[in-house]
């Protein structure tokens, strides 16, 4: 398997993805934002296929859409009384957009297959680099802003009160989880990035008993997600999103089984 260099490519872009995704989405249960990260999965959808109808590489035009639309729902889904509303209405109207822009482009079902599902194929050394990079930058993000975002997710009320900056941390957090979906969408595309911000956090949170506990467990389930995606696509040739999702599902039935019966 290893002696394809799509195949090396891929498993070594998906690892930075999974720690990434593993560590935002820690805080992204903790401070309730399944919604947003399903939302910009949404939105990142309608910035690929923008990039794709101006020529130039999807994963810009994801980064372009999903930080300035991390910032808007993010502020409306804080201040909107009716904010599920508000954000359904702004994630159909980025669907809309997307199946516009790539109406338009004159881009094949496969293309848009690909910016929704993903493909292992699809990553070559230098967009490895780039995932690399921002992987990078926003793990530095939130170890620049760790304290404070661990006081702000897990006791907003009291870091309210000890004078943390909620609002600028919030907004720094924003913005890594909108670089997190950008560059998670390029291996389980950007229909289901959120599986990767979401499940295996949720499973972390009922083994982990501190921050860091559920941050390392994150990772762990992540990344068996991904490694086992990738290789049971490579020999069946399925669609790798199919095995992560299914894998990630298994993963949380069985620590939420074991939850159950141990608290019964």
């Amino acid at each position: 398997m290893f002696q394809y260099e799509f195949m090396r490519y891929a498993f070594l872009a998906s690892t930075f993805i999974a720690i990434t995704c593993g560590v935002v989405g820690v805080y992204v249960v903790a401070r309730s934002y399944a919604f947003l990260a399903h939302t910009l999965s949404e939105i990142g959808f309608a910035g690929a296929a923008f990039a794709v109808f101006i020529g130039i590489a999807p994963l810009w035009g994801m980064l372009l859409f999903t930080l300035l639309g991390s910032i808007g729902v993010g502020e409306l889904s804080i201040h909107s009384d009716q904010k599920e509303s508000s954000i359904s209405a702004i994630s159909a109207l980025f669907i809309g957009l997307g199946v516009l822009f790539l109406a338009i482009s004159g881009s094949n079902s496969r293309y848009a297959t690909n910016i929704l599902f993903g493909s292992i194929i699809g990553v070559d050394k230098q967009g490895v680099v780039q995932l690399v990079v921002l992987s990078v930058i926003v793990l530095l993000m939130i170890l620049l802003v760790q304290r404070n975002l661990n006081f702000d997710s897990f006791d907003h009320i009291g870091a309210v009160a000890h004078g943390v900056h909620a609002g600028f941390v919030g907004i720094i957090f924003l913005i890594a989880l909108a670089m997190s979906v950008a560059i998670g969408a390029q291996i389980v595309g950007s229909l289901l990035v959120f599986i990767l911000l979401t499940l295996p956090s949720s499973t972390a949170r009922y083994i982990g008993r501190t921050i860091p506990a559920m941050i390392g467990w994150s990772i762990a389930f992540a990344l068996i997600g991904v490694w086992a995606g990738l290789y049971l696509g490579f020999i069946t040739n399925w669609p790798v999103t199919f095995f992560i999702a299914t894998i990630e599902v298994a993963i949380y039935l069985v620590a939420y089984a074991f939850h159950v019966i141990k608290h019964r």
